[in-house]
């Protein structure tokens, strides 16, 4: 019955005064909308307006409705402009889950220039260290996985972003008899720090130990990378990072950076997205800014 067009005309005679000017305003003939008040009336059962030579007068149902016109044509309108928003890609939110928790430090990177360039999208990172990114990607819980594994699913985008190699860090005494890369048996006397996951999603274990038969002495479970290395540093134990973070970290505590065996344990990171979001302009953008060359992480 009621449709937004007939708010838009009260609002327009009570800005203009006359329906010749209403009906200008709102580029419509006047017997158009004549026609348009005339039939609401007839659902109604009850006059909107009533002549008063050139002018009308509301009625108290016209005014009723006039008032509800100011109230609702604005919010309409903003949802208007909201739905273009989103249709042009300027509006939105990114939900990111991390499944590669070291990479933290590289997405703080990536996350300062986008959110400059895309004011009207909000951010927000899931990291738990039980996170299923898979699952998270198909309920729509988040839009982005980061990840050093892709995960294989045709409604998925795989994008690699760069190639990186595991290290072994430790303080510079531990096993200062080794000249260079670590064997899996070097692990068997050691405390392995690591972050609180499954071993089955550590690279160390499944890339490295399980493979040639060997367990560590002792695993202790960190959640902070800060507080990981620092216990390292301290001779605690041993953890394994990405190069990139290992030299980082080794610019201000005194650490030693190993290969994982002769021929090292090399990974990539990956940035996974659903198929049907890969038109979203920030998200195309997001991509671009993580690959942009000459970046703050140089692999």
């Amino acid at each position: 019955m009621l449709e937004r067009s007939h708010l838009a005309i009260l609002l327009a005679l009570d800005t203009v005064g006359t329906l010749a000017e209403a009906a200008d305003r709102l580029h419509l003939t006047q017997s158009a909308l004549s026609h348009a008040i005339r039939k609401l009336e007839d659902q109604a059962g009850v006059a909107l307006w009533q002549k008063e030579g050139r002018r009308l007068r509301l009625t108290q149902a016209g005014q009723y409705l006039l008032n509800v016109a100011r109230r609702l044509l604005p919010q309409m309108e903003e949802a208007d402009q909201v739905l273009r928003g989103y249709g042009e890609g300027r509006l939105g939110k990114l939900r990111i889950g991390m499944e590669c928790h070291p990479c933290y430090e590289w997405l703080l990177t990536v996350v300062s220039p986008f959110l400059q360039r895309w004011p009207l999208v909000d951010l927000d990172v899931v990291q738990q260290f039980r996170f299923n990114g898979l699952e998270a990607l198909l309920n729509h819980q988040v839009d982005i996985v980061i990840t050093s594994d892709p995960l294989e699913n045709p409604a998925f985008q795989n994008q690699p972003v760069f190639a990186y190699q595991l290290m072994l860090v430790s303080s510079p005494d531990w096993r200062a008899d080794l000249a260079g890369a670590v064997a899996p048996a070097d692990l068997t006397e050691a405390t392995l720090i690591t972050f609180p996951v499954l071993r089955e999603r550590l690279d160390v274990f499944t890339r490295f130990l399980l493979p040639a038969h060997c367990e560590p002495k002792k695993v202790h479970q960190v959640e902070a990378t800060e507080i990981m290395v620092q216990l390292v540093a301290a001779g605690r134990g041993v953890c394994t990072l990405p190069d990139w973070l290992a030299r980082k970290f080794q610019a201000s505590y005194p650490l030693a950076v190993r290969s994982l065996g002769a021929e090292g344990v090399h990974k990539s990171l990956y940035l996974v997205f659903r198929d049907q979001d890969a038109n979203l302009s920030y998200l195309q953008d997001f991509l671009a800014l993580a690959q942009r060359p000459g970046g703050a992480i140089s692999p």
